[in-house]
């Protein structure tokens, strides 16, 4: 599933030692709403809660990819995607569909890990596109494994 996949890509760092530790609370910022470990929305005090990824305003690409990878290999492809998605918002406009075909595969694997196969290929189709599109423009960092991603949003799509 999806730490088979992080576990295909090599980062160059220790991605555990570069992860956020998890928050206390298991409330999501986009909806208030406490979420399962897949990012499904929860009834509040709900004992399936599970802590979500730290909001912040900026997050280096480094550690974004690194992050992101972690939280792969420790099989919560939701956390991977709010963790690009945060870099997204933040990233250079030149890197920008990158980190947004990155969060969309983080949504494909995370649909994967769901059991919603119609929306883990609709997604990484997208995601795949977004992904060229970064690399037509020279957008996507170095330290990003684009190539395994691109054969991880293959074998979803």
């Amino acid at each position: 599933m999806a730490s088979h996949v992080a576990g295909a890509l090599p980062s160059g760092r220790a991605p555990s030692d570069r992860r956020v530790a998890l928050g206390s609370t298991a409330v999501s910022r986009s909806s208030e709403r406490p979420r399962d470990a897949l990012g499904r929305p929860l009834d509040p005090g709900d004992p399936q809660a599970f802590p979500t990824v730290p909001e912040r305003g900026f997050i280096d690409g480094r550690d974004a990819w690194a992050e992101g990878l972690a939280y792969l290999d420790d099989g919560l492809p939701f956390h991977a995607h709010e963790v690009f998605e945060q870099r997204w918002k933040c990233a250079p406009p030149s890197e920008r569909d990158c980190w947004q075909a990155l969060a969309q595969w983080g949504a494909a694997l995370t649909q994967q890990a769901r059991g919603n196969n119609v929306g883990k290929q609709r997604i990484a189709e997208r995601a795949k596109d977004r992904l060229a599109k970064a690399r037509r423009s020279s957008g996507v960092p170095d330290y990003v494994d684009v190539e395994s991603v691109a054969n991880s949003l293959a074998q979803l799509a």
